[in-house]
Order: C-alpha cells, then structure tokens, then sequence
C-alpha cells in the first residue's frame, strides 16, 4: 500500500508521544514505517505471539482482551498498542482483533526500544506517564452487557417481502417461520418498514381489513435500525428510548437480521429493560412505587458488570425519565386531558444522562402560549402536584432548591422561557447565574417535546454569541474546586457526619460538569451529555486532542468511582451517598484519582482566562 511519507509524518505528529521527538527523529521513524490493513474483525496480534512492531492505529477501532478472553480495552484512532509485549519479551500479551475497517503504521520493535532508551519524554509516555494512568483506571469492564456484540443474539436470516405483499402470506410466513416480524424492502433492498404480529392484530384483524391488503398500507415506515457493530447493551439502550420491540441490524445496506425483544430478555433476564417496561405498564401510583424497589438491585448490577458510567447514566436516566413519563400519563387519566398542549421538561443529571442513585428531581413545565392562568392554572397546579408528589414517592425526592413544576415559578409559556434565558443570557447576575445553571441541561420527558427542541436550539444560538454571559458562566463553574493540597495531598472534609471522606460529586463531578457546559454553550453545541459534549468540543478544536482525552477519561473516573461508591453502600445495606474515604482505595486508585482531580484542576485554570467579558 503506498502511502505518501509527509502524510505518515504528518498523522504521527499529531498525537503524543510522538509530537515529541525532535523533528530527523520523527522523519527517521516515518521512513521505518510498514503500512498494514485488516478488515473488520481480523486478528491483529495473538497471545503469547511474538511481537515485532508497535502498532499505531491511523483509521479504524480495535479490541485489546485479555489472557481469559474478556475485552480489555477499545482503542479509535489515534492510539497505539503492542508496547507491552514489545517492553516484556517480546510476545503478546493483550491480543487484538479490528472492530472497524483499520489502517495501522507499523513502527519497528528496534527502533521503538531504542527511541524509548534515546529520548525519555517518549520512554516514559510508554512506562509511568500520568495519561496512561487515567487510561488504565478507566478500561473497559468484562462484562456480557458491554462486550456482548449483538451479531451474537441474531438466532435466524430475517424474513423479507416486498410492498405488495398480502397480509395473509406475511402472517403464514411470520407463522412458519416461527419468528415475530418481518422487514419490507424494495426491488433496489432498501429496507421500507417492518410488520410485526403485533401489527397484524392491531391494523388488519382489529380493524377487519381484507386479507388481501398490501403490506405496504400496514407496516411500520422507517424502523430504527442499528449497524453488525453495535453490542447488546446499545441495542437495549435503543429498545428503552424508543418504546420499541424489534430492531434490524445491518451491516452497510444489507439487513443480518432483527434483535426483538425476548432476544435481550433471554440474554439479559432482569435488567433496566425489563423495569422500564413495567414502568411504562403501570396503572398506578402505588404500582409505580412499588417499582422503584428495585432501582438499588438494578442499579447494583449495572456497577457489578462493569458497564461504562455513560452507560450506567443512560440507563438509570432512562428509568427515571420513565417515572416521569407515567406519573404525567396517570396525572392526566385522573385530571383528564390537559387544556392545552405542554412539554414537562426534566433538567440537570437526568437530562444529560448523567442520574446515577442518589438523586433529587429537577423538572419544569413549557406551555402553550394559549395557555391563561385563570382558565387553566388549576389543572397545571393539581397536574405538576401530582407528578412531584408521586416521583417523591418513587425515591426521587423533592428537590430542596425548588426547581420543580410544582413551584408556579418554573410553569412557563413557550415565549416566557425564551424571554428569561434571554433575560439569563443578555443580562448575567451572579447569583441568579448561579441558581439557573442546571435550566442549561434540560429534555423533554412527555408531552410536545419539539419544544423542547426548539428551546435547546435557542440556548445554543444565543449563548453561543454572548461573552459577558460565558465569562460569568465560567466564573462560577470556578466556585467548587478539586479537594488537592499543594502537594497533591487530598483535602478532606470532617465536620462530624461525613469524617474523613471527600465529597465526589461536589468536588468533583459537578466542577467538571460545569466546565464542559460552559465550553460546549461557547462552541454551539446542543447535545446535552458531557461525553457528547465532549466530542462536540473536540471537534472545534477548541482544546487539543490531549486536553479532550484527559477530560473524558477524568470524568469517566469520578463517575465510575461514585457509582461503585454507591454500589458498596447498597452491597452494605447503607444509605448510598456521594462521599468517599480515600484510605479506603487502593494506592492505584488513588493515585488515579488526584490524577483526575488535577486535571479538573487545570481545565478550571484555562476557563478563568479563557472566558472574559471583553475577549
């Protein structure tokens, strides 16, 4: 394969450690290089193989595992690996195998050792460098949820017709082939739709069309679908949002097969999937309370099979969005429909997926700029109670602060909430900046949710074009400081109820969280998930490559460490809470820790100058 050597040159000095070496070094190293290719799911390195190259992954993804086959770690673009069998007897020790398409620059062992022992910057990126300590705290789990491809559950070819299809053939067909759906495509095998048995009960029989219909009049248009890479935990994670049984998979345009429901259920026997259904089914409050039982059992198991806390976020704002979604359906069975249209809006950690146990609720209501007080304010006002009161009822308590739809205050007309972010925005006041931070995380939970969309939409225009706003935005985000000492040493907290502990969420998830939002408002971004966030920044190149990946894997790190915090507490039959006794980690842990907490740190350093009112 031939490559040009300025582009080998150039892709290297783009990331670490390489952007180190001296310029004929890096030339040197470029001149040296093998181009390899593999396809998706080829091995790349075997255990106990021996090993002549380290790899650099210039396109694609791989999959590092270990000795027992469980995955290790997925690396994109940009990363290497190899350099542990390089630096220890020269055989594999994590074999890998491609997930995607990939391009790899082979560098040889030779001149990798000696590079390592000539320049000591790059030898220790390799060895003891501080990155590779939040990498490592942060690897993937073992688990079947996360590691799982979905590929794996696909138990036959899926069955295919065309648009003109009768009902009657689907059904014999569905029938014979004893499977519960089938995809509609076009002489071209573009996917159309999906019929489901579900379909032929509720669109021909109940509604007594003749059997001779086309498929075309009844299917589901535009199914969602999901690509052969995705894992089980994604495709469940898709089933949960979208209230949907049945999912193609696909490899390019060509369909594999369809991930149904009872497939996760056969796989995944209890789990958020199943909470969230049962969620969604209940006919009261007192069903739903009963539910959230099993929010700690579900919640342990996420942490115990090591889910990534983005996944453990997801989920467990899934469920709570569910509680919230239900408790507005029973509001109006029992009020009856609402007088005009609205959106209940969630706000803070469920809204950027972030929930994990230990939570309040935070919500608001948008409402038709129809909407008159002294006509409807009764139904809102008994409406919101109802929600607020039940959600308490279900372990989200009332939040302390307020910021709930009960409250008159956050029950808006649609013009009424963009005139107060204009009002937040175009004229900043310190302490009502500070209370109002959270209304920049907000999603639609029930209701008219393109509104929701559209305020989204105006938040990330308007503050995008607004430097007081963000300078005081940034400010704050600089209130909550990282508990580390000159020397690096954790500053704890002893006033009588928390000892010697840290709080991790206040000193440390929260700071984060605000410094991301300040920077994704400051690049337009509309995505409401830090992780997300993050990638929106990234691609702005408003912080380096390095600066992006210390962030994600430092907020990756205090997530997991207040998930398994909570974890233990629930294992221990203790009230769950965000505090955390550093002596009671490991000395590794810990060390990744202060790594993390000095990397909010800096990122706290570079907002204070980078936000001004004038620049």
């Amino acid at each position: 394969m031939s490559i040009e050597l300025p582009d080998i040159e150039r892709a290297l000095a783009e990331h670490e450690p390489f952007s180190w070496l001296p310029a004929d070094a890096l030339s040197d190293m470029a001149r040296s290089i093998e181009v390899s290719y593999k396809q998706a799911g080829e091995d790349v390195l075997v255990l106990d193989e021996p090993i002549h190259h380290l790899h650099f992954i210039r396109s694609g993804e791989v999959e590092l595992f270990r000795r027992d086959g469980s995955l290790y770690n997925r690396l994109p673009a940009g990363h290497v690996f190899g350099q542990m069998g390089l630096l220890m007897k020269g055989k594999v020790r994590f074999p890998a195998t491609t997930r995607k398409d990939s391009l790899f620059y082979l560098i040889p062992s030779e001149l990798f050792i000696d590079y390592c022992e000539k320049y000591s910057e790059f030898g220790d990126f390799f060895e003891v460098n501080e990155h590779s300590i939040l990498e490592q705290a942060t690897q993937v789990g073992t688990d079947d949820m996360t590691t799982v491809p979905v590929t794996e559950v696909i138990k036959a070819e899926p069955l295919l017709i065309t648009p003109d299809t009768t009902v009657a053939e689907c059904a014999m067909r569905i029938s014979d082939n004893y499977i519960a759906a089938a995809l509609v495509q076009d002489d071209q095998g573009n996917l159309l739709g999906i019929v489901t048995d579900s379909d032929l009960r509720a669109r021909v029989i109940a509604k007594s069309l003749p059997y001779d219909t086309p498929v075309g009049e009844i299917m589901s248009t535009e199914p969602l679908v999901m690509d052969d890479h995705a894992y089980l935990h994604e495709v469940m994670l898709v089933m949960l949002r979208n209230n949907t049984h049945h999912v193609p998979i696909v490899d390019d345009n060509r369909v594999l097969g369809i991930v149904s429901l009872l497939d996760v259920v056969a796989h995944e026997s209890q789990n958020s999937l199943l909470l969230v259904r049962s969620i969604l089914s209940s006919e009261s409050i007192d069903a739903l309370a009963q539910l959230s039982e099993q929010l700690p059992a579900v919640y342990e198991r996420l942490v115990n099979e090591h889910a990534t806390s983005h996944m453990i976020g997801s989920a467990m704002s899934v469920i709570g969005a569910s509680f919230m979604q239900q408790m507005a359906k029973l509001a109006e069975e029992e009020l009856g429909p609402p007088p005009v249209p609205y959106c209940l809006i969630a706000l803070g950690s469920l809204a950027r997926d972030e929930q994990l146990l230990v939570t309040d609720q935070d919500n608001a209501l948008i409402l038709s700029d129809d909407y008159d007080e002294a006509a409807h304010g009764t139904y809102f006002e008994q409406f919101s109670k109802m929600v607020c009161e039940g959600l308490d009822r279900c372990g989200y308590p009332l939040c302390e602060g307020l910021i709930m739809a009960s409250n008159p205050k956050w029950r808006m007309r649609r013009s009424e909430w963009r005139a107060q972010f204009t009002n937040w925005i175009e004229k900043p006041e310190p302490e009502a900046l500070l209370n109002a931070c959270i209304f920049f995380d907000l999603v639609a939970v029930h209701g008219t949710k393109i509104w929701a969309k559209e305020l989204q939409k105006f938040i990330s225009t308007k503050a995008k074009n607004s430097k007081p706003f963000l300078a005081l935005l940034a400010r704050n985000a600089l209130k909550r400081t990282p508990p580390l000492g000159v020397f690096k040493n954790f500053v704890l907290e002893e006033d009588g109820r928390q000892g010697k502990s840290l709080n991790i969420k206040r000193r440390g998830t929260a700071p984060l969280t605000d410094i991301i939002r300040v920077h994704a408002l400051a690049t337009g971004s509309m995505s409401q998930n830090s992780f997300e966030r993050l990638e929106d920044i990234s691609k702005t190149k408003l912080l380096p490559q390095e600066k992006y990946d210390e962030l994600t894997n430092a907020l990756e790190l205090l997530y997991s460490l207040r998930a398994h915090q909570q974890m233990l507490a629930i294992r221990d039959k203790r009230e769950p809470n965000n505090n955390i006794a550093p002596d009671t980690l490991s000395f590794t842990r810990q060390r990744s820790l202060k790594e993390a907490f000095n990397v909010v740190a800096q990122a706290q350093r570079f907002l204070k100058y980078r936000y001004t009112a004038n620049g």
